[in-house]
């Protein structure tokens, strides 16, 4: 699998539509076909550069591996899991002023549909996913202030 945007190439600035500086609608992003053996994918995007740690922004999982795009500002799809703002949604970057900080995309096919509940974290998203992945892409984007 490949995870690109349209919105902006890897290693690039995320466009400040997509950030908590505009209207917060979480980018474009396509991989093409899942491993025909997938029963589901999982995302989450997070940035290590936090000053605490890192910063969960967005944890979607059990999204049909059918779909090969998420559009801009998707809902619906998938079940979202819970970020560091304690919410079940998209919200993108903001990071404090000085250097740009780096946001990681990462998706998974996997083997199986999860069944966590809405809300779940991150790292219980990683926790059911142990031993049930197929394939993962990441896309990597820029953001400072």
């Amino acid at each position: 699998m490949n995870l690109i945007s349209i919105a902006f190439k890897e290693g690039a600035t995320i466009p400040r539509k997509h950030t908590c500086d505009g209207a917060n609608d979480s980018p474009p992003l396509a991989w093409g076909e899942a491993p025909p053996q997938a029963k589901s994918m999982a995302l989450i995007m997070d940035d290590p550069d936090a000053p605490s740690g890192t910063f969960v922004h967005w944890v979607l999982f059990d999204i049909p591996p059918a779909f090969s795009e998420l559009r801009e500002g998707v809902q619906g799809v998938g079940v979202p899991g819970s970020n560091s703002y304690r919410k079940i949604v998209y919200n993108g970057p903001c990071p404090p002023p000085g250097p740009a900080h780096r946001y990681f995309f990462k998706l998974y096919a996997l083997d199986q549909l999860l069944k966590l509940r809405p809300g779940a974290s991150k790292a219980e998203l990683e926790h059911a996913m142990q031993g049930h992945i197929l394939d993962q892409a990441q896309l990597m984007g820029k953001y400072g202030r």
